[in-house]
């Protein structure tokens, strides 16, 4: 009497199952899956075509010895972490959260060109920064250097007109309800378009990497001053100033 498949593979006890033992490939999604890598990202990286990945993560395929040193010296990792999943808990991703963005409870940073209000502060691990902007700068040679930082960047005008210089394009003049889409690597400035004394936009600023994200865009700032209460608050808590005493007239 034949044994049932069923039964055949319920008698393999499941610590002696292939999957749960560490594999190259498995350790591969998980290094590519911590570091948000796509498998062309991946392969861009190493040299090593996407095809060849994708079977070595489903286990078909495994890499020759010079194969495997390419890989740990593009992604500068120990050849030994290829044949140990890393024992670091895998951080789990946080669904349904939301913060309500108001300027009360917005960072405060001043500069000599911008005022910066960093909205929804106080919400952790997130890969986009909402930052409200007014613009005061009204020339590049004011602005002075072009600034780069890490990540992405959306610009959206709310009032005013902004020019917009870049590193690789002419500069650009957009009015309220415009807006530009640029890589953050590239160095930028936004100054008020000819005629403008103040812009305001609101910018979104993005990264892989929020703490390197955070510390690029703080390192910008320079020893600019960090308010962290607003300036409704600040007004309320500062005595009002007394009336100056009106001057007599002089009769006529």
């Amino acid at each position: 009497m034949k044994t049932p498949k069923a039964a055949e593979k319920s008698a393999v006890p499941p610590a002696e199952r292939p999957a749960d033992k560490p594999t190259l490939g498995r350790v591969l999604r998980a290094l590519r899956t911590r570091n948000d890598w796509t498998l062309k990202e991946m392969s861009d990286r190493t040299g090593i075509p996407l095809s060849t990945l994708a079977k070595v993560e489903h286990d078909r395929l495994t890499l020759t010895y010079d194969k495997l040193l390419q890989l740990s010296e593009r992604l500068k990792i120990r050849m030994s972490d290829l044949f140990a999943e890393s024992s670091e808990p895998t951080a789990q991703p946080v669904t349904a959260r939301r913060s309500i963005g108001r300027m009360e409870r917005a960072i405060r940073v001043n500069t000599p060109n911008y005022d910066y209000f960093y909205l929804c502060a106080e919400l952790r691990r997130k890969r986009m920064i909402p930052i409200l902007t007014r613009i005061r700068a009204k020339s590049v040679e004011e602005f002075g250097e072009l600034v780069h930082h890490s990540g992405e960047e959306y610009i959206y005008v709310l009032e005013g007109q902004v020019e917009i210089h870049t590193e690789f394009y002419d500069p650009i003049v957009l009015s309220a309800g415009e807006s530009i889409y640029i890589d953050s690597n590239m160095g930028h400035a936004y100054v008020a378009a000819e005629g403008c004394d103040e812009a305001t936009v609101l910018g979104v600023c993005s990264s892989a990497d929020e703490e390197d994200l955070m510390e690029s865009l703080m390192e910008l700032h320079g020893d600019d001053q960090v308010r962290l209460s607003p300036p409704e608050e600040t007004s309320r808590a500062t005595p009002a100033a007394k009336p100056k005493a009106r001057s007599k007239k002089t009769a006529a």
